[in-house]
């Protein structure tokens, strides 16, 4: 049903929404959010019409808005210059002319 569903419904919902179950000729369908959600309960009558069309009999659609928990993005550790590297760019920055580069190198030397 799942499959029927996304060449049915809009792409830019698709991503945000997804079939729960068909109950009897009643389509479940689980929404991200209230936009989605108002978006599909209007356009509901043209989702029967092409179920219809491909031979699925759906009397019915409810939509029901369930928040799917994002995973915290993880964020990765800030990198160092080591003492090694930290010369190498203060002899970089001595043969450089006056510029942004040079203080861009002058300023992670620092680091």
């Amino acid at each position: 049903m799942q499959n029927h569903y996304q060449q049915i419904a809009p792409a830019t919902l698709i991503q945000a929404s997804r079939v729960m179950q068909l109950h009897g000729q009643t389509l479940i369908i689980s929404a991200d959010n209230g936009a989605v959600a108002a978006k599909l309960r209007q356009i509901s009558p043209e989702m029967m019409s092409a179920f219809e069309a491909r031979g699925i009999q759906v009397t019915g659609i409810q939509i029901r808005v369930q928040v799917r928990s994002r995973i915290a993005p993880v964020i990765p550790p800030r990198r160092t210059v080591g003492n090694k590297g930290k010369k190498e760019l203060e002899n970089l920055v001595l043969n450089l002319q006056e510029s942004p580069l040079r203080n861009a190198l002058r300023r992670l030397a620092k680091r």
